[in-house]
């Protein structure tokens, strides 16, 4: 059988190393409708954050993917640069993303000119408010912006991004009747504390867009790690991808891609159920990462008595750990303030935050100054 005449259900029963990712002409490609702003997007899209080969993203094009998002902040805006060259030919048929986190209006507005600069393009299919995890970081300055880059044809549709206020966030963004999109963190770690508040957005007509699917990325496990012998086998990622697809809330997941590797196994999950086996993977990771992973849930904020953000270092430690982006996690790091850098977690014992996801508290906060300090 040919490859151009493989059916999709052929395709993804055959064993993985006999595998070859089609072009897009082989089949169409699963969508759904972004909520209200009627974009019709692939099931999975590509994040690119920590992409540093153009050829990948160019290969994601070829083979139907048409989301692609990115931020002004990425690699110090050589992300945006990256993703402009590589989309420019193909523009018109994406939708393409970016974010700002400045906190007033003619600074996020500054902002979109230098991103529609570096993509080459003159508008962005979503523009999010970036990173927020408060209802009052909703400002109406920041929408505001949102609204004058809309009536400038500079953008089409708003939305705003969280990486664990949800619980604020999505019923701020519900009630302000101006954000179109929601991007956040979704992943197996979660479930029942989200999905109440994916349904709402989805009854008020918003997108839902996940990502940081993969809980963390942690990869990387060890001989002599009781649980090596589990995951030196394929199949923990591929599973994380398909649980998160698997809710109708989700319109889309952009997992990052950083290899061709990568986006082959991403794409084959675009059509796979989740099944029981993908459930099993999935327990023995969660008991794994347990005191690894922050869910950046917001219950330890304000408990520190030094004052630290834990769940901003914990993504820090989380992009040098998991995601093997040490540079741009220190980066980040040494954007907090001197004091905060300067707390050592050794000089307070016992540590007076316990986490309810039973993250190592203390023990982790001594990595990040390990790392970055």
């Amino acid at each position: 059988m040919s490859e151009s005449t493989a059916s999709r259900r052929t395709f993804l029963a055959a064993p993985l190393a006999f595998q070859t990712v089609p072009s897009a002409s082989a089949y169409t490609l699963p969508t759904k409708v972004l909520g209200r702003t009627g974009l019709k997007v692939t099931t999975v899209g590509f994040g690119t954050m920590i992409t540093s080969d153009a050829s990948v993203i160019e290969r994601a094009v070829d083979l139907g993917i048409t989301y692609f998002d990115t931020a002004r902040t990425y690699q110090s805006g050589n992300c945006e640069r990256m993703v402009g060259n590589a989309l420019k030919a193909h523009r018109n048929k994406l939708i393409l993303s970016t974010k700002s986190g400045k906190e007033d209006k003619d600074g996020a507005l500054q902002d979109l000119e230098t991103s529609l600069r570096a993509l080459q393009t003159d508008h962005v299919d979503i523009w999010y408010i970036h990173a927020k995890s408060r209802a009052e970081q909703l400002t109406e300055g920041r929408l505001e912006a949102q609204r004058i880059a809309k009536q400038r044809g500079m953008i089409r549709f708003s939305g705003v991004s969280t990486h664990g206020g949800f619980p604020e966030i999505i019923p701020a963004a519900i009630k302000s009747g101006a954000i179109d999109v929601i991007l956040t963190s979704y992943n197996f770690t979660m479930g029942a504390s989200i999905d109440p508040l994916l349904e709402d957005a989805k009854k008020a007509g918003l997108g839902i867009v996940a990502m940081k699917v993969m809980a963390g990325g942690f990869r990387r496990v060890k001989p002599g790690d009781p649980l090596y012998k589990t995951f030196k086998k394929d199949g923990v990622f591929p599973a994380a991808l398909r649980w998160a697809m698997r809710n109708p809330h989700i319109d889309t997941a952009i997992p990052s891609i950083t290899d061709h590797d990568q986006l082959d196994e991403n794409f084959r999950c675009m059509s796979a159920p989740f099944t029981s086996d993908d459930a099993s993977l999935l327990a023995v990771q969660r008991t794994y990462i347990r005191p690894l992973y922050c869910h950046a849930c917001g219950n330890c904020l304000g408990v520190c008595p030094k004052g630290l953000p834990i769940p901003d270092i914990m993504r820090h430690v989380m992009y040098a750990e998991g995601y093997g982006q040490y540079a741009m996690a220190r980066e980040q790091y040494m954007e907090l303030p001197e004091q905060v850098r300067e707390i050592d977690c050794h000089d307070c014992r016992p540590c007076a935050v316990r986490c309810p996801n039973h993250l190592a508290v203390a023990a982790r906060m001594m990595r990040a100054r390990e790392l970055f300090a």
